[in-house]
């Protein structure tokens, strides 16, 4: 049996699974350990995947930031990174050293957007934002059926962002403060303004509507800026449901009729993929470099 391998590179954890390369839904094996430094980590990986011989090709979706140009001297590298042994590990090298099959390189935000993309909410469409908010705040853009990128990975969850008038946070990004999205809306930053985890807050909690505002403008900058067909958030915040209505009522006002878009319930979606979506990117983005 041919196989198609996954790593899910997540700056907390690591997932890395198998599947039949004619059928990349089912996955064989699957395991996950904790993400220690680049080497002791790329160690895990390489001793799950030994126990394949038939692998034909290997996704890989990893946190950044990350070179992604295939004619740069560090691609396939992690670049400046606050996570402890990775700043400047050569992941892709390593990969290639220990079995010199084809590899997808790409991002954690990519592959969890290439999943809806080929099999989630945006299966039927050509244009997608797929944004996740959890410790971080990332973006995986598909136009035209292809991951956009240019010098580099889009960096989406960094935009400047319009303060909401009742919020006196000082956010939590090291570069931007509270000017950006993922200072403002990122799970720690609700822990932060709120001294509790989104997960303890009530539906009715004001954090809601306040944060239903930020992600609503970010996606009404993503909309007139990418003109997408769909507008995906996944990632640890949007599992509270409670936050799409607010969400999409928030976009309606802050658009105001502006630009034509799709019916709001159609428009802007939750992920569909769920906590699978990492990983069946991984799959369907190296299924693309088998032959």
């Amino acid at each position: 049996m041919s196989l198609l391998g996954a790593i899910e590179a997540g700056g907390t954890k690591f997932v890395v699974a198998v599947a039949d390369t004619e059928n990349p839904e089912e996955v064989i094996q699957r395991e996950s350990f904790p993400t220690e430094d680049g080497e002791k980590t790329l160690k895990n990986v390489i001793a799950f995947f030994d126990q394949f011989e038939d692998i034909d090709a290997i996704g890989i979706a990893a946190f950044g930031p990350i070179d992604v140009k295939p004619d740069s001297a560090t691609y396939g590298y992690v670049l400046d990174t606050p996570k402890r042994g990775w700043s400047g590990f050569d992941f892709l090298g390593t990969m290639k050293a220990w079995r010199d099959i084809p590899y997808f390189w790409t991002t954690d935000v990519n592959g969890a957007g290439w999943a809806e993309y080929v099999s989630g909410a945006a299966k039927d469409v050509e244009n997608v934002v797929y944004l996740t908010v959890g410790t971080g705040v990332g973006a995986g853009i598909i136009q035209n059926g292809e991951l956009l990128a240019g010098r580099s990975h889009p960096e989406a969850g960094h935009i400047m962002m319009q303060r909401h008038p009742d919020d006196h946070y000082e956010g939590l990004c090291p570069f931007h403060g509270n000017n950006c999205l993922e200072g403002l809306t990122a799970g720690p930053a609700v822990e932060g303004r709120w001294g509790v985890s989104g997960k303890d807050l009530p539906d009715d909690h004001e954090a809601w509507k306040m944060e239903a505002f930020y992600l609503a403008q970010a996606a009404v900058t993503y909309t007139a800026i990418l003109r997408p067909d769909m507008i995906i958030f996944g990632g640890g915040i949007p599992h509270r449901e409670i936050l799409f209505p607010l969400i999409r009522e928030s976009f309606a006002e802050q658009m105001n009729n502006y630009l034509d878009v799709p019916d709001l319930d159609t428009y802007i979606q939750p992920v569909k993929n769920g906590d699978n979506a990492g990983i069946l990117g991984c799959f369907y983005l190296a299924k693309t470099l088998v032959k």
